[in-house]
């Protein structure tokens, strides 16, 4: 069948294509590529999250924390992150020259998150067009996106989450819907909406997802907005059968991992560069994010490690009992009695010879071990948490009176923060957290992108309209 094309579609008042960009959060979606999707005549979407702000020079204002306290620097935070998404959507709007669409993206997790896109939508709510907001279940958005006049856009992984937003918030305010973007919990790059109730490895098909979906807002009385189909998006004569397809109704597509390789992307040329040789099954899902979403990313060295740290890990008891009756005598200071089984004690005598001298306590009552380094990185990481999300498990930080989730700080996770920002901003590829939708292996093999090219975001856009 050939390929049946793209329609324009009303969106907050303008002519669109259905196409969006997805907004990856800590800078590496800015307002060059925003601006240059949206000027393409798409729905170009800049991200709230950390994002970079300017000097009057034009040079980047380093994210410097000051505070000696944490409650100190997630305020610092905050306004860092209000001025860099004032700066982003103001660019953007410039460069899209009147047109397409401009969107904001906020994660509804992150340390401030309400805090942040009022401040924003205090400065420009003029020339921003809607939020796109998951991340958790942000029941407020409705509300926010009508006090200010902008569209609101959830995202979802399920019709479930979407009927307890419309139930309990959204039907409040149903003009104000945009479109909901359903995100496949398996494929999509960065965090993801996997329930308890779904196996990581045992993807699901997401057409009767969308369809389930769409039938949930039609019997709920939701406007028929676009559904946007958000993961594992790259060509669209794939997707023929969506479009125009009255079961599922009006439908949009969502790019997040194809923007990163255009020449207006705002990641670094080793990223770039990387992209262009993955393999299938390079991108793992994986749940050693601090947020407690499964997330995908590239399985590099950075994410083997965080395996390794896992799999170096022991169960214990505070008192002898059953099996654990051998007392561990390796990784262990002070005072402090850890009673183990005999098979464990052995294993963690053989890491401690192997450099791994240092035992962490973890809030599942047990034991890592780690090199003296890596003891001393995680110390130092906890200690200048800046409060980056509402609560982390690595840090135990909580934007609540007492500042603290009340449950130990888990050293298997990381700092996000940390990791994304070193990235994003010309760290090195193989020691950091780096994004990737699973079908970023594709970049390899697609011909539009033999011999290195790496297109402008008109020319990609312009390849996708045509579904090859």
């Amino acid at each position: 069948m050939s390929f049946k094309g793209l329609k324009e579609i009303e969106y907050n008042g303008k002519s669109v294509w259905p196409l969006i960009e997805g907004g990856k959060g800590v800078s590496a979606t800015n307002h060059a590529s925003s601006g240059a999707w949206a000027a393409a005549g798409g729905i170009g979407t800049v991200s709230a999250v950390n994002a970079d702000s300017y000097d009057p020079e034009g040079r980047i204002v380093p994210q410097v924390y000051e505070s000696m306290t944490r409650r100190g620097r997630h305020e610092e935070l905050i306004q860092y992150a209000i001025d860099g998404a004032t700066a982003q959507v103001t660019k953007a709007h410039e460069m899209a020259g009147g047109k397409g669409a401009i969107n904001v993206n906020v994660l509804w997790e992150m340390g401030g998150a309400e805090r942040v896109l009022e401040g924003l939508l205090d400065n420009c709510a003029d020339i921003v067009d809607g939020v796109t907001c998951g991340a958790g279940m942000p029941y407020r958005l409705s509300e926010i996106a009508r006090h200010y006049g902008v569209k609101y856009l959830p995202i979802i992984s399920s019709g479930r989450a979407f009927r307890a937003l419309w139930k309990r918030a959204y039907s409040k305010h149903p003009e104000g819907l945009g479109a909901v973007v359903y995100e496949d919990p398996w494929l999509a790059g960065g965090h993801n909406g996997l329930s308890n109730a779904e196996d990581p490895q045992k993807p699901q098909d997401p057409y009767p997802r969308v369809a389930e979906l769409r039938k949930m807002m039609r019997d709920n009385g939701a406007p028929e907005v676009p559904i946007v189909m958000a993961g594992g998006v790259w060509r669209l004569d794939e997707w023929n059968d969506w479009i125009d397809n009255d079961e599922l109704g009006p439908i949009a597509f969502q790019f997040g991992t194809r923007p990163l390789l255009t020449q207006e992307s705002p990641i670094p040329a080793e990223w770039k560069a990387r992209l262009m040789t993955l393999e299938e099954g390079d991108v793992l899902l994986h749940k050693f994010s601090p947020t407690g979403f499964y997330s995908s990313a590239v399985r590099n060295p950075f994410l083997r490690n965080l395996e390794a740290r896992s799999e170096r890990q022991i169960a214990f008891t505070k008192d002898k009992e059953g099996d654990h009756a051998f007392e561990l005598d390796v990784g262990v200071k002070g005072r402090k009695t850890y009673w183990v089984t005999k098979a464990d004690l052995n294993k963690a005598r053989e890491w401690h010879g192997a450099g791994f001298t240092e035992a962490m306590k973890t809030p599942a009552d047990t034991l890592v071990f780690v090199t003296p380094e890596e003891f001393a990185e995680i110390r130092k990481d906890q200690a200048d948490c800046m409060g980056c999300l509402s609560q982390c498990s690595f840090s135990s930080w909580a934007d609540n009176e007492k500042n603290t989730t009340g449950r130990l700080a888990d050293p298997r996770s990381f700092c996000i923060q940390k990791t994304l920002q070193d990235i994003a901003h010309g760290g090195p590829v193989e020691e950091n957290l780096m994004f990737a939708g699973h079908a970023a292996y594709r970049f390899k093999t697609d011909p539009f992108y033999s011999n290195g090219f790496v297109p402008t975001v008109k020319q990609l856009v312009d390849r996708i309209l045509t579904g090859a």
